[in-house]
């Protein structure tokens, strides 16, 4: 049987939490921000990341509610385990969000691309 944790915040857990919320996404916008030029498999590949990580975020935030529940730290039942904690899955329900967007806009891209092509070939013929 493993040891209870003093806190949820000493937990390699939290720390991969904050990596993927936090450091990951913003990297993630800020290299976006810095190119001038971008193609389409990137952002969609970017798209899809933020899906993932959207993902593993709301693993992890189940993980440490439950950790949470068993530590003796009240800062960790504020955080994790009250009401307050449905404010955490909005970062990565906001995440999701623009993950699903980037995908959007590349096959919206795609399929505009793709129906000139059509209609420049049926006006030829």
């Amino acid at each position: 049987m493993g040891t209870i944790s003093t806190s949820v915040f000493v937990e390699l857990k939290f720390w991969l939490l904050l990596l993927f919320s936090l450091i990951i996404p913003f990297g993630i916008y800020f290299a976006l921000l810095l190119k001038r030029a971008i193609s389409r498999i990137t952002i969609l590949f970017f798209g899809i990341l933020m899906i993932v990580l959207s993902g593993i975020d709301i693993y992890l935030l189940r993980q440490l509610a439950n950790i949470a529940k068993s530590t003796l730290a009240v800062t960790d039942d504020v955080f994790f385990v009250s009401e307050l904690s449905v404010a955490l899955y909005l970062l990565p329900a906001l995440f999701a969000g623009i993950g699903i967007n980037m995908i959007s806009h590349v096959l919206t891209r795609h399929l505009d691309d793709a129906e000139k092509c059509f209609n420049a070939k049926d006006s030829n013929q």
